[in-house]
């Protein structure tokens, strides 16, 4: 029964179509891997690109109060549909967090993987965009508000296995989003470390809440 499945499977992926079809079965028609026709699937294939981050860019701050700090000036810029799996852009992507932006491409620039360069790309880009269309002064100004990354397509593909039998793989895509600020970075992007004296503290009250169990 498993047999004459693959089989099926087998015939209804790679027998030619009489007429142009959209998707993966259309590209195996002709050759089996595919890895090789990978690239085609960026005109043939519905690849969607994020639409509410770059809208932020479009947002408008109220009028200040006289007295009122200047609001700091900010950019938002994403990259989509990269051909990267999304758990090895994440710690890239989080590692930035809170630098400078000359910090961050300096850092990037030990981190040998292809997400590292692409995520320095798209540094650069948003640097440029910042002076071009933010009106910050300075683009050395700036530091990483987020930088995170999101799930895009996965496009599932066949693995030629022994004795007849397939394997399933997966393509997978990912987004990388960031937000740079104007000004000098935090000292602190998370919660800063607690003291001594307030890690005693913690401790203290731990004791204190805790409840002896059928104590009267």
């Amino acid at each position: 029964m498993f047999a004459l499945c693959r089989q099926a499977l087998r015939r209804a992926l790679v027998s030619p179509t009489l007429a142009p079809t959209r998707g993966l079965p259309a590209l195996l028609a002709n050759d089996f891997s595919v890895a090789a026709t990978l690239h085609k699937l960026q005109e043939d294939w519905f690849m969607p690109a994020p639409e509410r981050w770059p809208k932020k860019n479009d947002e408008i701050e109220p009028p200040q109060e006289p007295g009122q700090p200047r609001n700091q000036a900010w950019v938002v810029h994403y990259r989509n549909q990269i051909r990267y799996s999304p758990k090895k852009m994440l710690p890239i992507a989080q590692m930035i967090r809170g630098m400078s932006v000359d910090e961050a491409i300096k850092q990037l620039t030990f981190v040998h993987r292809k997400g590292a360069k692409i995520v320095i790309e798209v540094l650069k880009e948003a640097q440029e965009m910042a002076v071009r269309d933010h009106n910050v002064e300075f683009k050395s100004n700036l530091w990483v508000g987020e930088s995170f990354c999101g799930k895009a397509v996965t496009i599932k593909g066949i693995r030629r296995h022994a004795r007849g039998k397939l394997g399933i793989i997966h393509y997978r895509y990912c987004h990388y989003f960031v937000r740079l600020v104007e000004g000098p970075p935090p000292e602190h992007y998370y919660d800063p470390p607690l003291t001594p004296q307030q890690k005693l503290e913690e401790f203290i009250q731990e004791l204190r809440d805790r409840r002896v169990k059928y104590g009267t």
